[in-house]
């Protein structure tokens, strides 16, 4: 089955509530139709893009990782799990190696037998400029989850070595975001990673039909998926590209979806009275403003960046967004393991916060003026308009006038990649991308450690703190989690206390599904299983 459903008809869909008669239709028994909120199909070559969204949707649809997430349970944070590895551990002999057992028995949609050396292909065409088959779109995003890898080999078809350059416990982590694919499947596109999007071939539980990334991509479920209990249950997947939340809700409304992210607020109690079914959880995530310490900045002024966080009315925002949110209270909620304890923690007092201001020299009638980068949408950004502009009234009234570089999410990200010293910064002294704290590298690390700095890794602003350096140092080199959890705690109580960033918001997922969809369990992590849901 293959249809095509333009752009522009999607988009429409907002006013008329209807989408195109083909989308309608595609409803036959078993197929699950999604509404993403990013504007484009994420990559499906086995490092999306679209960020957290295209790895829920395209990275373990069509992909197994080596290291995955238990997304099985809602009723405790996730945690990881065996994936195309049964087992890790480091060398007890050296620090800087890891020795991966691999899956037997596995076998890509293709049929081909995975082994080690398809973990090999998979990193070269990342980490290998020089390597026929190096995908220059895979390494702008799979690098910097590979950025302390220094070599890796194959000991034999189910052994994995990778050796690093520095001590770094948070590897498994980080290679759930590298999808599995083999060197067959690129030479069958062509040796061509373009026309390979429509040709992917990976291990994951859904096989890959169709793909137009302006317009939607069709799965198929497989049903030789090597974990039985993980055979979708439905019989297609359709992944579609609706940015509006709007759109969304009127294609759920007018039965041509059965599942989206992100409904907006004032729309949520009149899905519920319909029938609609709302699921939310809480879940590792923060909606924030990352700042530049760039020379020049004015986040640089600790005094600053304490009274942006004292002019931030959370509480008000709270309510705008229907409850569907927990008051930013750092870079994990406060409920979180790591959260630790903070001495001053983020509170609403404008009073304060217009005393601190004048300090520095800056009032109403003088305000600091400063721009940021946002998106209209895009994988974890909530509602990204009111929400910013909400936060653009709380700062002028204290003395900060705030203007707003507005762009796509994909080019948000490639923002937030390049950092602060790139051109694609465009003057910007904060952006507002949201983030998953999933673990310690995503967490802190990769945006904070000053030696991941852009474009080694995420710290887009450049942010150098020799204390949390040293805390995160620490971090990497301790394998043990009770002594790695107390270390989070610590680090995680300094950056509050310092105000590293702008603590606004944790979101709390909202999803509307219709009726007809059954037995989907929404897990406290940003990714989830699709495999379990059936459509009636």
């Amino acid at each position: 089955m293959s249809f095509t459903v333009s752009r522009r008809a999607l988009l429409a869909a907002a006013g008329t509530a209807a989408l195109p008669w083909d989308l309608a239709q595609a409803q036959v028994a078993g197929t699950l139709r999604v509404g993403m909120t990013a504007n484009a199909v994420p990559l499906s070559n086995g490092v999306p893009d679209q960020g957290a969204e295209g790895q829920r949707f395209m990275g373990i649809t069509l992909y197994d990782p080596l290291v995955a997430w238990d997304l099985s349970r809602s009723d405790r944070p996730a945690v990881l799990r065996p994936g195309l590895a049964t087992a890790w551990k480091p060398d007890p002999t050296n620090p800087k190696r890891w020795i991966f057992t691999l899956r037997q028995g596995v076998t890509f949609h293709d049929g081909k037998p995975f082994t080690a050396e398809d973990v090999i292909f998979s990193f070269d065409r990342i980490l290998k400029q020089d390597h026929p088959a190096f995908d220059p779109r895979a390494a702008a995003l799979g690098r910097s989850r590979l950025a302390t890898v220094a070599s890796y080999r194959a000991d034999g078809p189910y052994t994995l070595i990778i050796d690093t350059t520095r001590t770094d416990s948070c590897l498994p982590y980080l290679l759930f975001w590298i999808g599995i694919t083999h060197q067959g499947a690129w030479e069958a596109a062509g040796r061509n990673w373009d026309n390979y999007l429509s040709k992917a071939v990976g291990t994951g539980p859904w096989k890959m039909e169709s793909f137009s990334v302006r317009e939607r991509c069709v799965m198929t479920r497989n049903a030789n998926y090597w974990e039985a209990a993980r055979v979708p249950k439905a019989e297609r997947l359709i992944l579609l590209p609706l940015a509006d939340a709007n759109t969304r809700v009127a294609a759920l409304r007018a039965g041509q979806v059965d599942f989206i992210e992100a409904p907006p607020p004032d729309a949520i109690p009149a899905l519920r009275s319909a029938g609609y079914q709302i699921v939310s959880n809480v879940y590792p995530h923060n909606w924030m403003w990352w700042l530049s310490y760039q020379e020049g900045s004015p986040w640089r002024d600790q005094r600053i960046r304490r009274a942006a966080n004292l002019g931030v009315d959370r509480a008000g925002m709270k309510a705008l967004l229907g409850g569907m949110m927990e008051e930013g209270a750092g870079l994990v909620p406060a409920a979180h393991p790591w959260y630790g304890t903070p001495a001053v923690k983020p509170r609403f007092d404008p009073e304060a916060a217009r005393k601190l201001l004048a300090e520095a020299g800056f009032t109403p009638r003088n305000p600091l003026k400063t721009k940021v980068a946002i998106s209209p949408s895009g994988s974890g950004q909530m509602q990204p308009l009111p929400m910013n502009e909400f936060v653009q009234q709380n700062l002028k009234e204290i003395g900060i006038d705030v203007t707003f570089e507005v762009a796509d999410w994909n080019t948000l990200f490639t923002m937030m990649r390049e950092g602060v010293a790139a051109p694609s910064a465009r003057g910007c002294t904060a952006i507002n991308a949201s983030w998953a704290p999933m673990d310690p590298y995503a967490a802190f690390i990769r945006t904070l450690h000053s030696e991941f700095a852009a474009p080694v890794a995420f710290n887009w602003g450049r942010h150098s703190d020799p204390a949390a350096d040293a805390l995160m140092n620490q971090v990497l080199e301790e394998f043990d989690e009770e002594k790695q959890g107390d270390l989070l705690r610590k680090l995680h109580a300094h950056l509050v206390d310092k105000d590293a960033a702008i603590f606004i918001a944790h979101d709390l997922n909202p999803r509307a599904l219709s009726p007809k969809v059954k037995g989907f369990v929404q897990a406290q992590s940003w990714m989830q299983d699709l495999t379990p849901i059936s459509v009636s």
